[in-house]
């Protein structure tokens, strides 16, 4: 008896958390909603575990049902598209410049995005705004 004991005393025990997993397929650049996120038991190391840190979120890849989410998987929403015309601001303590690029990539706010300089036809990088608006430097 006591051997039995000993040996459950050190019997790993799987530990069950709850992930969040899609109930459709959700398909890349589609933002998530409530309703399309479910609580699903397991043990899955990485996987999202809240459903408000993935609500309004854009999908990065294609989301199965009933697969995990990983953290990678999402990200903010893009308010630039690849090939949409933006305007380009170069800004100092006293001078303002602005001209109209084409964007060559996606972004979201805060994301460093390729863009092409109407004027110029040269390639430049910069930060996308709030407003949609790129920030050279």
């Amino acid at each position: 008896m006591r051997v039995l004991l000993i040996v459950l005393a050190f019997w790993p025990l799987a530990a069950v958390a709850e992930i969040i997993v899609p109930t459709r397929t959700i398909s890349a650049k589609e933002v998530i909603v409530a309703e399309d996120l479910e609580i699903k038991a397991s043990n899955m190391a990485g996987a999202v575990t809240s459903a408000a840190a993935l609500i309004g979120q854009e999908a990065r890849v294609a989301l199965y049902p009933g697969r995990p989410i990983r953290q990678t998987d999402v990200g903010p929403p893009a308010i630039v598209d690849r090939n949409d015309l933006v305007t380009l601001v170069f800004g100092r303590t006293f001078l303002l410049i602005t001209t109209e690029g084409r964007a060559l990539g996606r972004g979201a706010v805060g994301e460093r995005i390729r863009v092409m300089n109407l004027s110029s036809r040269t390639t430049v990088s910069g930060v996308v705004r709030p407003d949609g608006t790129i920030e050279v430097n």
